[in-house]
């Protein structure tokens, strides 16, 4: 017996039932409905040819509401699409009644084993369902105390609802290329926490983290993308206040074809759960969809080979076999993981993906099993995270489907009250980035330092060619003024060298001896001083000196002229030596026969010489 593809709609007044059938035989088929049972019985038409395997097309469902056979049902074959198509439409028992999860095909679906000569065993699990709707609002945000055995166990439990254990003992070479922990058969929750703990403080990249802090343009670009629960979720909200009754307004969340597939591929089954067990699975299913959150975001919905490793990843429920006690834990764990392991290492993207979840939670169950689907799927092509599906996915794509919404609604609610921040992260992210940022100022500041710097040196630099500038105009007004200069004193050297001239001619005069006779310009005369005397005298005495030493000595002349002619002339000698004092060498000189010579005029100016020669000619 094979279970056919079908589907299940609704109006108020009808239940419509939707069953694909290829090879089948109209004419053949037998339909039972009563209350809430309905079962479908169809024949192949091609039996041996084609589905040789294949007894008949048979399903039995049971359905969220009551139905009831009063006439107005209706059943129709079409073959139009090339596959039989059974239509069938039962009347409601209450018009205007809603069926909740007729999308939900798995939990339609009769258990598996419901003829098994067990009805006990049914009848408990039945009871555990019921005990757990029945039982009063869980609260979320309790701290639970964490699971302790009560005898020493020889393997610790795992997987949902730490209902399976000695998995890993037979698949130890598979084991690192699913989860963290070595030996999960025999660790503890708690060592299993302690463990985790530790690992991620050793994996924790400071580095990393501050690069994708301050160059953040790819991150700003990831948190812009819009998965397909952000619009679900915005025409849930519009419509809110619009429709009073929920089977008014349309599906927000479709299933594909495959999906379904998906569900009607899967054992219908309940679970015997305690109040502690449902508890880590509520939190496990938190942990699960913020990692399945955050892989659709990093790569905009598309699906890679790094895909399986991000969600297993970054849930320690599926990574570490963990059992969270609070809502609070799973987002810190979370928050920490994505910290520490994926490419893009950015709290912002934590804080997003808590977001999506809430968002996804509010859609409902339907949003929560689309996204279990999606992460079964992803791990049934990733060989070997397979084993994650038979260890969690597959019990989770089950169990959601009997959830109540108002459960999911809670659990929302309690998620949206719990606050997650840097410090609860426990890797001092406050006090790298006030750290980084101080840094970075100081580079700035250093950087602004060096420009100033430079734009100083290079104002230096013009202010330096502009006095240049300044200086070579200055340089050549000063070389007009020293021109004018050089004019003047050009003409002052003239008078100076004319009087020198005088003076000359002076030197070439007559000697007169001490006693009034003039000698010829022949004999023998003592030099005074050498040539280098003879150039500072010229060169150095300055003009205006030189005229009030003539002043004087035309004074002392026509003093001695009243006097006697041989003491006028010793005189003039002797006032001569006091007023103008000749080194000794320079006055006498002695030849070989020790006679002296006449003194030779000396080459300053003296009127003596002219007033002496005067008188001489007027004798």
């Amino acid at each position: 017996m094979i279970t056919p593809a079908f589907e299940l709609t609704q109006d108020p007044d009808f239940l419509t039932v939707k069953i694909r059938v290829p090879y089948a035989r109209a004419s053949e088929f037998d339909i039972y409905f009563e209350g809430e049972d309905f079962k479908f019985y169809a024949k192949p038409y091609f039996l041996r040819q084609v589905v040789e395997s294949i007894s008949f097309f048979a399903y039995r469902l049971t359905l969220p509401g009551r139905i009831v056979e009063d006439g107005r049902e209706k059943a129709s074959y079409n073959t139009d699409e090339g596959i039989g198509t059974f239509t069938i439409q039962l009347p409601k028992e209450v018009p205007g009644q809603y069926f909740e999860g007729l999308d939900m095909l798995t939990s339609l679906l009769a258990p598996k084993k419901s003829r098994s000569a067990k009805p006990l065993v049914e009848e408990i699990a039945a009871s555990a369902e019921l005990s757990e709707e029945d039982e009063e609002e869980f609260d979320w945000e309790m701290e639970q105390i964490p699971y302790e055995e009560s005898t020493p166990a020889l393997q610790h439990p795992y997987g949902f609802g730490n209902l399976r254990s000695g998995v890993f003992q037979r698949l130890q070479e598979e084991l690192s290329d699913v989860i963290d922990i070595k030996d999960p058969d025999q660790t503890p929750a708690e060592e299993r926490r302690r463990k985790r703990l530790a690992a991620e403080a050793a994996k924790f990249e400071p580095d990393h983290y501050l690069a994708d802090f301050f160059e953040d343009e790819t991150i700003k670009h990831l948190l812009k993308y819009k998965p397909w629960w952000i619009d679900a979720h915005k025409k849930m909200t519009a419509l809110q206040g619009e429709s009073h009754q929920e089977h008014d307004s349309p599906p927000f969340v479709v299933f594909s074809e495959e999906e379904r597939e998906q569900m009607r591929k899967f054992t219908n089954k309940s679970y015997l759960l305690d109040k502690r067990s449902r508890h880590h699975v509520y939190l496990g299913l938190i942990d699960i969809l913020l990692a399945y959150c955050y892989e659709i975001r990093v790569n905009e919905g598309d699906k890679n080979v790094e895909s399986s490793w991000n969600i297993r990843k970054l849930s320690a429920t599926l990574c570490w076999l963990e059992s969270f006690s609070s809502i609070h834990d799973v987002l810190v764990s979370f928050g920490r993981r994505v910290l520490c392991y994926p490419l893009y290492r950015h709290f912002e993207l934590v804080t997003r993906a808590f977001n999506d979840t809430v968002k996804i939670l509010q859609l409902g169950k339907a949003a929560v099993l689309k996204c279990l689907l999606d992460i079964h799927k992803i791990f049934m092509e990733s060989d070997p995270a397979y084993i994650l599906n038979d260890l969690f996915i597959t019990d989770y794509c089950i169990w959601i489907q009997k959830v109540k919404s108002k459960k999911l609604a809670a659990l929302c609610e309690s998620l949206q009250k719990t606050t997650l921040s840097k410090s609860h992260m426990g890797l001092e992210l406050e006090e790298l980035e006030a750290a980084a940022v101080l840094v970075q100022e100081e580079e700035k500041a250093l950087k602004a330092a060096g420009t100033v710097s430079k734009q100083q040196l290079l104002c230096s630099e013009s202010e330096t060619s502009d006095s240049e500038e300044s200086s070579s105009t200055s340089s050549s007004e000063t070389e007009g003024s020293d021109s004018d200069e050089q004019e003047s004193s050009t003409s002052e050297d003239g008078e100076i060298n004319s009087f020198q001239g005088m003076l000359q001619e002076e030197r070439t005069a007559p000697l007169i001896d001490c006693n009034g006779l003039r000698q010829g310009t022949n004999a023998p005369a003592m030099e005074v001083g050498d040539g280098k005397s003879k150039v500072p005298l010229q060169s150095t005495t300055p003009p205006g000196k030189l005229v009030e030493e003539l002043e004087m000595q035309i004074r002392s002349a026509m003093r001695l002229s009243e006097q006697p002619e041989g003491l006028a002339t010793a005189g003039c000698i002797s006032q001569e030596q006091e007023e103008n004092p000749v080194p000794e060498p320079d006055r006498f000189s002695e030849d070989a026969a020790g006679k002296g010579n006449f003194l030779e005029v000396s080459p300053k100016p003296s009127p003596l010489l002219f007033l002496c020669s005067t008188n001489e000619d007027e004798d």
